[in-house]
């Protein structure tokens, strides 16, 4: 299956299409040692080009940051790749983000593509043209939109994930459900979760979930490559999940399960706007409990909680805005809520 992100330099997303690339010029395979060892001489296998070159990072959320940049770019340097060459991420999120922040400074911006392996990467990171990373304030707070030239999903790739990083990959396509389509929720609740979360349920779950969650972001993105608008609403519980991967120094959760936590939240505070029954916030709650993800996260001050959301890409002339389901199967940017109203939503949460 293909689909094309209709972009101003429009690409590809293959889901299950297989692996046979050919590449002119020098090749560099950004990577980490656990990947690598799993999945790297398949990989291998299946390229050809005239040099190629392995990078690899620590792996973790909490090396996603300009020293680690700075390491590739390093690599890149000692490897003397030029702008015909191409960066390739394999990997997870983190991998796809820094990989594709890297391609975009490198000597001005050199081609790279996708090669997500984990869900979560199939069905966000690695479709898009969000790169970047973390400091000291945030997350993701120092990027670009740097869109790739093509994007592999394979869903044979999934099948050593562990259940927390299938947790954390579905978390993100049940907020696309919340947003999009309500629809979708119905087949979500209807997989397997023991069989799902063992990565032993039938290809075409995966490829269902890859394929649905790609077309819905392909379809926004090409409306609004550069989130001015509705590309905002993919932002659905981020604006609290980073502040949690934050104040937990990105050592405490998976994205993915920070964003569960922060779609808990984001519902609490549209029911105490009257935009969320009582019921479709249990609704998701249960949900995500019944694929493992968590939905609690002690605020230890809520001040200091609020005051982070000014920090939110998102915000703008000291108005923090909110992407809340209004209801089930429609998002909406929120941005004129009290104080007051939030406050008493967090406490929920203390």
């Amino acid at each position: 299956m293909q689909v094309e992100v209709k972009v101003k330099n429009p690409y590809k997303v293959f889901i299950n299409e297989g692996l046979n690339l050919n590449f002119k010029g020098k090749v560099a395979i950004l990577t980490n040692p656990k990947i690598a060892g799993l999945h790297l001489k398949n990989l291998l296998e299946k390229i050809e080009c005239e040099e190629l070159f392995i990078i690899s990072v620590k792996d973790g959320e909490e090396y996603k940051n300009l020293s680690t940049i700075e390491e590739i770019l390093n690599q890149m340097c000692n490897s003397k790749l030029d702008r015909k060459s191409l960066l390739i991420s394999f990997g997870g999120g983190v991998i796809s983000d820094m990989g594709g922040f890297a391609a975009s400074i490198y000597q001005r911006g050199i081609k790279f593509i996708n090669i997500p392996t984990t869900l979560l990467a199939c069905v966000d990171a690695a479709v898009g043209g969000k790169t970047g990373v973390n400091n000291h304030f945030g997350k993701n707070l120092i990027g670009t939109f740097y869109q790739p030239k093509a994007v592999y999903c394979e869903s044979a790739f999934l099948r050593t994930l562990g259940q927390r990083e299938l947790s954390a990959g579905l978390a993100e396509f049940i907020k696309m459900a919340i947003i999009f389509d309500a629809n979708l929720l119905d087949f979500i609740e209807k997989i397997d979760a023991k069989n799902f979360l063992k990565a032993q349920c039938e290809d075409e779950i995966f490829i269902k979930i890859i394929a649905k969650s790609v077309e819905l972001k392909a379809k926004i993105v090409s409306k609004d490559e550069k989130e001015s608008g509705v590309r905002m609403l993919l932002n659905y519980g981020h604006t609290f999940a980073h502040i949690i991967e934050n104040e937990t120094h990105y050592k405490s959760y998976l994205h993915g399960e920070a964003v569960a936590i922060g779609m808990n939240m984001a519902n609490h505070l549209s029911y105490e706007l009257g935009l969320l029954s009582k019921e479709e916030c249990e609704r998701i709650k249960n949900l995500l409990q019944k694929f493992a993800l968590p939905t609690y996260y002690k605020i230890e001050n809520i001040h200091e909680f609020y005051q982070a959301f000014f920090l939110d890409k998102k915000s703008a002339n000291h108005k923090i805005r909110f992407i809340l389901p209004a209801p089930l199967g429609k998002g909406i940017i929120k941005e004129d809520v009290p104080k007051s109203i939030l406050l008493k939503s967090l406490e929920h949460f203390i």
